[in-house]
């Protein structure tokens, strides 16, 4: 190395001086707002961010907490389930024929892999010192690609869904009814009904409607379960008529056991 490239020597010698040795390096305070040091700094500042956030998030969960449906019913086959909002962009990608049926796997794996290994190699592939987005095309193209993708699709799956529909299978929908299964009528609603009413009377949206409630005495419910009404077609009870007898009683007894209740709540 030739004098006065790098080297800073003590009279004629050539000792390099201490100084130059064991020089400390320069404040980031001469570099405001363009460098800090990794360990504590940023991290901290990382940590702070982190912190807020998951506090405010926890918070919003607290405040308005998810709904939640009712529990699953294998004898709905009507009922489609929808995941958590952070995956129905998925949800709505599995939809579409290039990604479906034969062609799952290109929906499950091989479209979420390249989008993501695509994020992943963004910083190895735009590895110049610039921090604008506008110097960095490459990593500032993929990431608004892949956020416009995903909104997008979270946007149309969730722009075909009936909510109106949907809110009456969540828990509050339930009603609060006690079913008294050593009653004669519940094994026979158990066979001739569930399927459609569901096991506590609620109805089950698309096969049918709620029994809980209904403006129809013991004779009205034999003669409704024997020639059907509006959309329930007739000849849907197959029993005897002492079955029949004790499926009506079984629905009236259950109502007025609810309509007590909801009574005694009220007071």
């Amino acid at each position: 190395m030739q004098r006065g490239k790098g080297m800073k020597f003590v009279g004629d010698s050539r000792v390099p001086d201490k100084e130059s040795r064991n020089k400390i390096p320069k404040d980031y305070s001469e570099y405001p707002g363009r460098t800090e040091a990794f360990w504590p700094n940023f991290l901290l500042k990382e940590w702070l961010v982190g912190a807020v956030f998951l506090i405010g998030f926890l918070c919003l969960v607290a405040a308005a907490p998810s709904p939640l449906e009712q529990q699953a019913d294998p004898n709905n086959s009507s009922y489609i389930p929808l995941p958590d909002w952070y995956f129905l962009f998925l949800y709505e990608l599995l939809k579409y024929e290039f990604a479906a049926a034969q062609y799952v796997v290109i929906g499950t794996v091989v479209i979420p892999g390249l989008g993501f290994g695509a994020l992943l190699l963004a910083p190895f592939l735009d590895v110049g010192p610039e921090r604008k987005p506008s110097k960095r095309p490459i990593a500032t193209g993929l990431m608004i690609l892949g956020v416009a993708a995903t909104i997008w699709l979270t946007y149309e799956s969730a722009a075909h869904v009936d909510w109106e529909e949907r809110a009456e299978y969540s828990v509050e929908a339930v009603p609060d009814v006690e079913i008294d299964e050593e009653h004669p009528g519940y094994e026979v609603y158990a066979n001739n009904c569930l399927s459609c009413h569901g096991d506590a009377l609620q109805g089950n949206p698309g096969l049918g409607p709620s029994l809980v409630g209904i403006p129809y005495n013991a004779d009205q419910i034999k003669d409704i379960a024997q020639n059907g009404i509006g959309e329930m077609p007739a000849n849907q009870f197959d029993g005897t008529e002492e079955e029949l007898n004790n499926l009506a009683e079984f629905i009236v007894e259950t109502n007025e056991a609810a309509a007590g209740e909801g009574e005694d709540s009220e007071e």
